[in-house]
């Protein structure tokens, strides 16, 4: 029977980034901080013998091991699980993905091997180091990342570099308390993640830090916000083709088009932010609710005709 790996563990967050770990079949892996185990990670939210790969002919299973900050796949803290290729599992502060490898490949690292390139990898990348969490947007989208920071109850200051700027979500104890992009506070926080979940591409990372004194904290639970703010990314991907470009100049012709009593208050006050602005990005920053409700009536605006693009 070829001892050749299938799938291997892939490190895509965390002071391991990077490194891989093959998964041989029949075989027992156990991971934690003791550095007489298979797999070492060397930080202070891993247990001295933290979970346990088990492999078969067949399937993959992970068991926890009574560590102390627990272990989690896909955002769900588990005793004991199967695991498949594209799972994420969460071991202090390192994410790992079961990755497929080619098993007609010549040469496969041996455990003993990987355990050696993961210590020299963390070591040349970061002096030995603490490293604070951290990766690129392409391997754990943002909904499934914080998904992991709140069921594993993280704090401190997850820092995303985008396309459009620089934004930051505050968490307490996995809960998110407040938000920003580009320090804007004038956009509302549940806002900014909203747009935030919407970056496809970008890097990001956990920085431990105090709290943030804010006016107003967010009040609703991370599942509820991340719910929401999906709903809205598939809403909004339909509404965006007849909306103009983000910087496009947006006015209301003369005379106007009908009679504004006839309008709604959001209509009006998406009609207002067009006087008042002139500019599509500027009307969405500046309108009280979502991007999503602005949206809707800026549509519908420009259907009857109230506004235009000149």
């Amino acid at each position: 029977m070829s001892d050749k790996p299938e799938f291997a563990l892939r490190f895509i967050s965390g002071k391991y980034q990077g490194g891989e770990f093959p998964l041989r079949k029949n075989r027992e892996i156990i991971i934690g901080r003791s550095s007489d185990l298979d797999m070492v990670l060397v930080e202070d939210m891993v247990s001295r013998r933290h979970a346990k790969i088990s492999t078969t002919d067949t399937e993959i299973f992970i068991s926890d091991m009574g560590s102390t900050n627990g272990t989690f796949v896909n955002g769900e803290k588990v005793s004991r699980s199967r695991i498949q290729e594209g799972d994420r599992i969460l071991v202090g502060t390192s994410i790992i993905k079961m990755v497929a490898v080619d098993p007609s490949a010549n040469a496969h690292q041996s455990e003993a091997e990987a355990r050696r390139r993961l210590e020299a990898g963390a070591n040349r990348q970061h002096g030995g180091g603490a490293r604070p969490m951290s990766g690129v947007i392409e391997e754990i989208p943002l909904p499934d990342l914080l998904q992991l920071l709140s069921t594993s109850r993280k704090s401190g200051v997850l820092s995303i570099s985008g396309v459009t700027g620089i934004g930051r979500i505050y968490l307490r104890k996995g809960a998110i308390y407040f938000a920003a992009i580009n320090d804007d506070f004038n956009v509302s926080p549940q806002k900014a993640i909203y747009r935030m979940l919407n970056w496809e591409t970008g890097t990001f990372e956990l920085e431990p830090g105090g709290e943030m004194n804010v006016m107003e904290e967010i009040q609703e639970s991370t599942e509820g916000l991340l719910m929401e703010g999906v709903r809205q990314i598939d809403e909004l991907q339909v509404i965006k083709q007849h909306m103009p470009a983000p910087h496009a100049a947006l006015a209301v012709p003369t005379p106007i088009a009908g009679k504004l009593r006839d309008l709604t208050p959001g209509q009006l006050d998406v009609f207002q932010l067009v006087l008042d602005h002139g500019q599509m990005q500027a009307i969405m920053d500046n309108y009280w609710g979502s991007d999503l409700d602005a949206a809707k009536n800026l549509v519908e605006l420009m259907k009857r005709e109230f506004v235009v693009v000149p």
